[in-house]
């Protein structure tokens, strides 16, 4: 494999993922582990690999690590009526640097029976950040509609997608130019296609196609929320002199 580039993942992981969702048990899973490890795990950890080196390339405030991007496979299962063990896709998140794995806007995929999935955005945030986000929004409303409603977005995305309020939360003008964005508790964009794709030559340009595409977006969201940020750890400083 040329260095950074990921051929795409082995049509054996698939198939994999397909057996499982149909077999979700341990005792099959334990049967099976080692074509989880050499078709699936080890795969996904060089496309994050790969990744990381294609971030310092556009991105390199973000993250691309085995230990920080590979979800397990493993569900948590004590709070859910569903038991079954294992998830039957597998996924990739690549957080941004200076803030938490799930707390800022951040690039996710996932390979399952049903789907590939390429996309990222914030998906819950706290609600000071999602405060934040807001104010952002309202002040720089016409730079987020030009990212969001931009040519090269909206031919990769569509529209941004995410749960909504059914009115303007309170505190913002229900008439202002960016009411309809200020209503979103989420501010996701993906694009999705058929699983097989994931294993073709052209699954890592598709991957970092999309991206390049929702850059600004991923930027845009994350700039209040490091502003936020460092505010807070000043003032902690400070508290500490």
């Amino acid at each position: 494999m040329k260095k950074g580039i990921f051929p795409g993942l082995p049509k054996e992981g698939l198939q994999f993922l397909r057996s499982l969702k149909r077999n979700n048990n341990r005792e099959w899973f334990q049967k099976h582990k080692s074509i989880y490890e050499t078709q699936v795990k080890q795969p996904m950890e060089s496309l994050i690999e790969s990744m990381a080196t294609e971030f310092q390339r556009f991105a390199p405030e973000m993250v691309a690590s085995p230990k920080a991007s590979a979800y397990r496979i493993y569900r948590d299962t004590r709070f859910s009526k569903d038991k079954s063990p294992y998830k039957t896709h597998v996924a990739a998140v690549f957080p941004r640097s200076g803030l938490g794995k799930h707390e800022g806007a951040g690039y996710y995929l996932h390979v399952a029976p049903t789907e590939l999935l390429i996309g990222g955005g914030l998906y819950m945030p706290l609600p000071e950040d999602l405060n934040a986000i807001r104010s952002h929004i309202a002040e720089n409303a016409e730079t987020f509609t030009g990212i969001v409603e931009g040519r090269q977005f909206r031919r990769l995305f569509g529209t941004i997608g995410g749960e909504q309020l059914s009115r303007v939360p309170r505190g913002f003008p229900p008439d202002h130019a960016a009411a309809n964005y200020l209503r979103y508790k989420q501010f996701l964009a993906s694009r999705t296609f058929e699983p097989d794709v994931a294993t073709t030559d052209g699954f890592y340009k598709l991957v970092v196609e999309t991206f390049r595409g929702m850059l600004s977006f991923i930027r845009f969201l994350n700039d209040p929320l490091l502003r936020a940020r460092r505010i807070r750890d000043r003032q902690e400083a400070l508290l500490d002199l």
